[in-house]
């Protein structure tokens, strides 16, 4: 006969961390245009090493991250953000 799992323990509600739902900025601010030449904006949805931060790390919608990723990627053909990050 198989050994049973071990149960999980439950969690008690006191020591339970609640989060902050994050808001999107650009809903928040009411931009509808996401510009590609506006890379102080862009840079703080990229890592260090120069990727594009997920959805749920920067609290962007859904529209406004992909429109995001495009000017991201509009930027770097344009040469005003890098591919790559340094290291």
């Amino acid at each position: 006969m198989a050994a049973k799992a071990p149960r999980r323990r439950r969690e008690n509600p006191k020591n339970v961390k609640k989060f902050k739902k994050k808001v999107c900025y650009f809903c928040r601010e009411k931009i509808d245009h996401i510009d590609y030449k506006d890379a102080a904006v862009l840079r703080k949805y990229m890592s260090d090493r120069a990727k594009i931060r997920a959805r749920r790390v920067t609290g962007n919608c859904t529209q406004h991250q992909r429109q995001v990723a495009i000017a991201i990627r509009n930027a770097r053909e344009m040469a005003l953000l890098p591919y790559v990050g340094q290291g």
